[in-house]
C-alpha cells in the first residue's frame, strides 16, 4: 500500500507520523513545494520507522513520485491563526485545493484512487476537491468530525467514569463553529445516554450539556491558543480513517463527504459507513426537531460558502 501526503506543516507532519505508526503503509511519499522541508521531514521519520515498523519513506516536490499511490491525503494550506475562525481560511485554501487536485489527477489512477481531505474550511475543500478531481463523492472522504466526536466522548466519558470505547456520540454537521451533538442518539453501551445517568446516578442537565457542547465546539481555539495549532489529534483521525479503508473495516466514521446532486450537493459530516472503496452508505440517527434544523443550519453554511469560491 503507497500513500502519498500532500503538505509537510505541522498537521502534515502529524498525519505521516500518526500513519507511519499504523503499520499498514508499506510506502509513504512526503510532497512539499519546499523540496528541503520534504527531504528533511522524510529522513527524520524514516529515521523514527527504524525503531517501529519497516516502510519505505521518501521526500518529493514533485508529483510525478506519488504515482501508483492508493491514497492521496491533503494537508496543504494555511494553519488556523489564533483569532481566526475556519472560515478566514476560505480563499486562501481554495486557491491551494485548485492547484493541488489536477496534479494529484495527471499523477494518479482515477479509476482506484481515494482523496482524504484534512484541508480547512474541511467541508468545502471536501466539495471543492471532489468537483475538481471529478472522483466519485464516495472517494473523496474528509475527516469531518471524527476530532469533534473524540472529543465529545473524551469529556463524556470522563464526565461518566467510563471507557471512551463504551461511548457511542457523535458531533455532526460542520466541521466548524455550526457543529452540534446528537444528543438523542447518544449511548453508553447499548443503554440510551439519559438512562444511563439515571441509573448510574451521574446528572446530564441542559446546562451541563450545553457547557459539554461547548468545550467540544471550542476545544480547538483553546488548543491553538496554547500551542499555536492542534496537529496530533487530526494527525489520529486522518491515519484512523486511512487504516479503516486499507483494512475494508467498514466502521461507522463521522466523516465529511459529498451527497445530492446539483444545487443541493453539500459535504457534511455524518455517520457513515467506510471501508475498501470509501464511503459505502450514510446513516440517519435519530435526531430531535433542534438537532434536525442544527444540521440544515450546517448545510446552508457550507453551501453557501462553497457557491461563494466557485462563482
Amino acid at each position: 500500500m503507497k500513500i502519498a501526503i500532500i503538505g509537510l506543516g505541522s498537521v502534515g507532519s502529524a498525519v505521516a507520523t500518526a500513519v507511519k505508526n499504523t503499520g499498514f503503509v508499506h510506502e509513504i511519499v512526503l510532497f512539499d513545494r519546499d523540496g528541503v522541508r520534504a527531504r528533511a521531514a522524510a529522513e527524520d521519520l524514516g529515521h523514527a520507522a527504524s525503531f517501529g515498523f519497516d516502510v519505505k519513506i521518501t521526500a518529493a516536490n514533485n508529483y510525478r513520485a506519488i504515482r501508483g499511490a492508493d491514497t492521496v491525503i491533503i494537508a496543504a494550506g494555511a494553519n488556523q491563526k489564533p483569532g481566526e475562525t475556519r472560515m478566514d481560511l476560505l480563499n486562501k485554501n481554495a486557491d491551494v485545493i485548485r492547484d493541488i487536485v489536477p496534479k494529484i489527477m495527471a499523477n494518479t489512477d482515477p479509476k482506484h484512487v481515494k482523496i482524504i481531505v484534512v484541508t480547512n474550511p474541511l467541508d468545502v475543500m471536501v466539495m471543492l476537491t471532489q468537483k475538481i478531481s471529478k472522483l466519485p463523492a464516495a472517494r473523496v472522504i474528509g475527516t469531518g468530525t471524527m476530532l469533534d466526536s473524540a472529543r465529545l466522548r473524551t469529556i463524556l466519558s470522563r464526565q461518566l467514569s467510563v471507557s471512551t470505547q463504551s461511548v457511542n456520540a457523535y458531533v455532526l454537521g460542520e466541521h466548524g463553529d455550526s457543529s452540534f451533538v446528537a444528543w438523542d442518539s447518544a449511548c453508553v453501551g447499548a443503554i440510551a445516554i439519559n438512562d444511563f445517568c439515571r441509573q448510574v446516578k451521574v446528572p446530564l442537565t441542559q446546562t451541563a450539556r450545553n457547557t459539554i457542547e461547548h468545550r467540544v465546539r471550542n476545544a480547538a481555539y483553546e488548543i491553538i491558543r496554547g500551542r499555536g495549532a492542534t496537529w496530533d489529534g487530526i494527525g489520529a483521525a486522518a491515519a484512523d480513517l486511512l487504516r479503516c479503508i486499507i483494512n475494508d473495516e467498514r466502521r461507522i466514521m463521522t466523516v465529511s463527504s459529498v451527497s445530492g446532486t446539483g444545487a443541493n450537493a453539500v459535504a457534511v459530516s455524518m455517520p457513515r459507513i467506510v471501508g475498501r472503496d470509501g464511503v459505502a452508505a450514510t446513516i440517519m440517527p435519530k435526531l430531535s426537531a433542534d438537532e434536525k434544523s442544527a444540521l440544515k443550519k450546517s448545510e446552508k453554511i457550507i453551501r453557501k460558502n462553497y457557491d461563494a469560491i466557485i462563482k
